[in-house]
């Protein structure tokens, strides 16, 4: 597969230099149900539009065969290997997803109605049913209102939480929403990457996991998973835990080949995913956190062409993402309560792996006419609190994000952002799908922090986020 991956650059470079733009690719070639006979191997490349990504189990190959993490558990056919599929980076792209529902005709389990569609009682065997999935890789997540702590008992909320558009219809219907026998919200959300976890625990109780660390463990997300998203009746055995928690910290997802960079783990250049697993990585992976990824044999290349042009770009990209400062408030970094700013760069909040919750602002609505396909919440923050630091005391959201764990008014529209690694692989970005492109990423954080990037920048930036 390596000389496979040159090989594939070599021609998608003549292609590009006689005028052409992208590339066709293997989506979904290599989808894994449920069940599947075939051995997970030691390391897999697979396909992406910016060239491959690898999967690797340090461990060696592992047999699907009643394995917890790959054999159904619950009622409708899904076992944790349906949403976090290796071809998508141990999650999954939305292009997999649309070619998964052609392929079988909308039958397959990642479409079951709990979470799959956009509310279980709608006609299933549509596509226009499983639209969030479909179109932004959104699964319905479930959570109860008011919250609970992790012993179950009631969470007393510091706001009151209002529906204002429900396009999907769960969140006032009588089954499923708020007025229901056991009140819930529904809010829709990506599924997290599976993989690199090393560099989440190596943080101690400094980590979060799900969009609104609401899991303690990974132990813990894999009951909740299994109760939920594969309708199980019981819990999973401890044998059972334990074999997925150990699958889940083998495994090392990072993009290995790029159809204009070449191989990226070579030359010391510190990519992929076993640099990653073996600490070789820096900063970005989890590594000394004096350290920025070394790209000094690609700063400055010695001949011109689309290669070595295009490996330039990452590495002025890597600069920019390490070093190029800009202002944030206090608020977002949790730092202070204040709108009053703070000195960071992207790598203030993307460091080893995962990164703490914030509120970005990729969930706040204002514009309150315009018509869209997720839901929106109004949030009233008591009188009896202070009001949320950046958005007051009546808020518009279409996710609370943590809040829905915490109940807090601070913490409203909070998201812990996902890990960098294999971003290539499993569009689109942000935790509800609202950027298509990395590109769509980039500009976001542009306008959203005044940051300024020139149109190089912003490309040198899309360069290094398409390789990791």
């Amino acid at each position: 597969m390596r000389n496979l991956a040159v090989l594939t650059t070599l021609v998608f470079t003549a292609v590009l230099l006689n005028g052409q733009s992208g590339r066709s690719y293997s989506v979904g070639a290599d989808w894994w149900e449920a069940g599947r006979g075939a051995v997970f191997p030691l390391e897999e490349e697979y396909d992406n539009p910016s060239g491959e990504v690898s999967i690797l189990n340090i461990k060696g190959m592992v047999s699907p065969e009643g394995h917890p993490f790959f054999e159904a558990l619950g009622a409708n056919g899904r076992a944790c290997i349906t949403c976090h599929q290796p071809g998508g980076a141990m999650s999954v792209s939305v292009d997999m997803i649309r070619k998964r529902w052609v392929d079988s005709g909308g039958k397959d389990a990642i479409f079951a109605a709990i979470d799959g569609s956009n509310c279980p009682d709608l006609p299933q065997d549509v596509p226009q049913s499983h639209s969030l999935l479909l179109n932004r890789g959104l699964f319905r997540m479930v959570l109860p209102w008011p919250p609970r702590a992790s012993d179950g008992s009631v969470i007393h909320p510091e706001f009151r939480i209002e529906v204002v558009r429900d396009p999907t219809g769960c969140n006032t219907n009588k089954v499923y929403g708020l007025l229901s026998p056991h009140p819930s919200i529904s809010v829709f959300r990506r599924p997290r990457i599976v993989a690199n976890f090393k560099y989440v625990l190596s943080r101690g109780s400094d980590f979060e996991l799900m969009s609104d660390g609401r899991e303690p463990s990974l132990r813990s997300q894999a009951i909740t998973a299994a109760l939920t998203h594969e309708q199980a009746k019981a819990a999973p055995a401890k044998e059972q835990l334990d074999r997925i928690v150990d699958f889940e910290m083998q495994i090392f997802a990072a993009q290995s080949s790029h159809i204009r960079g070449g191989l990226l783990d070579e030359n010391n250049v510190l990519l992929g995913p076993e640099n990653l697993a073996y600490r070789k990585a820096s900063l970005l992976s989890g590594g000394p956190a004096s350290a920025a990824p070394s790209f000094d044999l690609w700063r400055s290349p010695k001949t011109s062409d689309l290669v070595n042009d295009f490996r330039a770009s990452i590495a002025r990209g890597s600069n920019l993402f390490f070093r190029r400062r800009f202002k944030v408030p206090e608020a977002v970094l949790h730092t202070g309560p204040s709108v009053r700013s703070s000195s960071a760069t992207c790598a203030t909040c993307h460091q080893g792996g995962i990164s703490r919750s914030m509120d970005i602002g990729t969930t706040d609505r204002p514009d309150l006419d315009q018509a869209n396909d997720l839901p929106l919440f109004r949030i009233t923050c008591d009188s009896s609190v202070p009001p949320h630091p950046l958005l007051g005391r009546v808020i518009y959201t279409e996710d609370p994000g943590r809040a829905l764990a915490t109940g807090k008014c601070a913490d409203v529209g909070s998201i812990v952002m996902q890990q960098l690694r294999g971003l290539a692989a499993r569009a689109p970005y942000f935790a509800n799908g609202s950027a298509k492109t990395l590109a769509d990423v980039v500009d976001f954080y542009d306008r959203r922090f005044s940051i300024g990037y020139s149109q190089q920048e912003k490309q040198d930036l899309i360069d290094f986020l398409s390789v990791l």
